[in-house]
């Protein structure tokens, strides 16, 4: 964006609520995930996992209500929150990786897990287009508007959100679960067996809707409260429920086809996972001693505007849910096509398992960092300070591309042995990674643009602008579609998802891009008699990336030549070297190409071994 990039401080901080500014207030809800599948300022959406604010200090009443964390965020505490959060996303997604194995292993990557993975899915997508829309980051802005203006701080708006949102997430899944043969029927071409498959496992699995909006809503209240620990945790127990549940089909099923009781067994166990991930956050509400109290009185309570300006987030998330309906049916219909040629996992669960790793860094790195940024750029820009704002977005731009960079670099040159290690037990084979490999590495290079547009948009909702953000989803969404439609006719049908993930890097590189121009003139700095900004190609943040990228060329073709030599030694071993050489790479050149956040990173990493290691000799 060309600002300087640094730590804004706001000037002053609402009592009880962290990095807001105005009168006290009570209790703050969040938000839930967005349309692209993450929460607005918490994790990725397929795991709604990585969410909260800076831990604060807990006491006192107002009105009833216990009152959350006392400290504003700053630059040092922003970067606390991050760690601690990037932390407890770390261990979910560790378990999460063996929760996948154990998956793959049991059912493979054919037909049958293509057919779990829709259902699986499905609630997810039913979740955000008709419901996680409209709890978007757009209720950010709002419910800070509410702390400021309400006498109450903003208890009574909150309470009668959440019954609004209770009541909406029964009917929803009510509908859902009796629609489960539409839904499937739009988003697959299944029929026979195949078919009558995937829809019991939808039926078992839509459920998930109603768990999955009180998981949010839930520790979108923890978080208002500076509470976030458990919500970072409680995805693990879904993990474990979900890996016991595949455990015990290994060890008694038949090994062949899925059996309805066996079906029944792995729906029905993986909506318990969800369940048990929201409905452990209970002790952690009674611990901060939370009081909900149901409200029916919507009349004139003011949910109108916020209603309002989601409409424009229920559009985007339409728009995101078609492009994810074209890439289904295409990626389900090449499955078919590919098994009718003899090819074996070249359907929807390659993809799906290839995005599943691809995510990680970013739900780690950026993320962790915009959960915690994000009510401090909320409120700057509800006090009209567009240099703290521009500032923050560039600091987000900066510190995440650091590690996701190199991250992109890793997924791209080490994405067979990866794979191998993650996904190579039980049904799934060499040739099942190979397609996942060429997949992966496909998604790779889209893991910048991916970040950097998650950074970008959020900026928007800080503005209390989601018109914007929906206009330039066309853009992606758009391009997304057509893209993949012609990877689908021109590819053959082993390399049709791998043809779709490259699309889809295409096009979160056009719309990054175009969000970048439109943010940078909406945030434009006034113009000053003959003084001009500097153009977007030469800020420091596009300076900053541009040398990334630079350092990215040598480290990827490190990475990949160590991996080849350390191949005889197994995935692991290439892995680790791999990994090796490409951080290698980048800490020689972060000093001579000015890879400053990268720098700041090693030095402070080398400084902390220094202080431990003596304590331990």
């Amino acid at each position: 964006m060309g600002e300087t990039v640094g730590r804004h401080r706001q000037p002053r901080a609402v009592p009880r609520v962290p990095g807001l500014s105005g009168p006290p207030v009570s209790r703050l809800a969040d938000t839930a995930p967005n349309a692209a599948g993450t929460p607005a300022d918490a994790g990725p959406a397929a795991a709604l996992k990585e969410q909260g604010p800076e831990r604060g200090q807990e006491h006192g009443q107002e009105q009833g209500h216990e009152q959350g964390g006392e400290r504003a965020l700053d630059g040092g505490s922003v970067a606390r929150s991050g760690l601690l959060m990037a932390a407890g996303s770390l261990v979910s997604r560790a378990t999460g990786f063996v929760r996948s194995a154990v998956v793959a292993s049991a059912l493979g990557v054919g037909l049958v897990a293509d057919g779990y993975a829709v259902a699986n899915a499905v609630p997810t997508i039913v979740y955000m287009l008709l419901l996680g829309g409209a709890l978007n980051a757009v209720f950010v802005p709002e419910l800070v508007k509410a702390a400021k203006e309400h006498a109450d701080g903003g208890a009574a708006y909150t309470d009668r959100l959440l019954t609004l949102c209770v009541l909406a997430l029964l009917l929803l899944t009510g509908a859902a679960v009796w629609a489960a043969p539409a839904i499937i029927g739009a988003y697959t071409d299944y029929d026979g067996e195949q078919a009558a498959m995937t829809v019991a496992f939808a039926r078992y699995c839509l459920p998930q809707i109603f768990f999955l909006g009180v998981f949010t809503l839930l520790g979108q209240v923890l978080n208002s409260r500076g509470r976030f620990g458990a919500m970072m945790w409680t995805p693990v127990l879904n993990n474990v429920v979900v890996i016991a549940v595949f455990g015990l089909y290994l060890v008694t099923g038949s090994g062949g086809g899925l059996s309805p009781s066996e079906t029944a067994l792995l729906g029905w166990g993986t909506t318990a996972g969800i369940a048990v991930q929201a409905l452990a956050l209970l002790p952690a509400l009674r611990t901060a001693r939370f009081r909900f109290r149901p409200r029916l009185d919507w009349r004139g309570a003011g949910l109108t505007r916020p209603m309002r300006s989601a409409g424009w987030l229920v559009l985007l998330v339409l728009t995101n849910q078609a492009a994810f309906w074209v890439t289904t049916r295409l990626a389900t219909t090449a499955g078919l096509q590919a098994q009718a040629a003899g090819i074996e996992g070249a359907g929807f669960s390659a993809y799906n398992n290839a995005y599943i790793l691809w995510a990680v860094p970013h739900g780690i790195v950026t993320v962790s960092l915009m959960t915690a940024l994000l009510p401090r750029m909320s409120a700057a820009a509800a006090d009209g300070d567009t240099g703290g704002l521009r500032r923050d977005i560039a600091y987000a731009q900066r510190k995440s591309a650091a590690l996701v960079v190199p991250a992109a670099c890793a997924l791209l040159a080490l994405a067979q042995p990866v794979l191998a290690l993650v996904f190579q037990y039980g049904r799934t084979g060499a040739d099942d990674i190979a397609v996942m490999a060429g997949t992966l590495m496909a998604f790779a290079p889209g893991l910048v643009a991916f970040s950097g547009q998650y950074v970008l948009s959020r900026s928007f909702y800080a503005l209390s602008d989601t018109r914007t953000p929906f206009l330039l989803n066309l853009l992606i969404a758009g391009l997304n579609a057509g893209l993949s439609l012609a990877a689908y006719l021109v590819l053959p049908a082993r390399w049709a998802v791998t043809g779709i993930a490259g699309a889809y890097s295409l096009a979160l590189f056009a719309g990054w891009l175009l969000t970048a121009t439109v943010l940078r003139r909406r945030l434009a700095p006034p113009v000053t008699g003959a003084v001009r900004p500097a153009g977007m190609w030469r800020s420091g943040t596009v300076a900053a990336q541009a040398r990334l990228l630079t350092a990215a060329v040598p480290a990827t073709a490190l990475g990949l030549l160590v991996a080849r030599w350390a191949a005889p030694a197994g995935p692991a071993a290439q892995a680790a070297a791999g990994t090796l050489a490409i951080a290698a790479v980048f800490a020689a050149l972060a000093r001579p190409l000015r890879l400053t956040e990268l720098d700041a990173l090693l030095s402070g990493a080398v400084a902390r071994l220094r202080r431990v290691l003596p304590t331990r000799r």
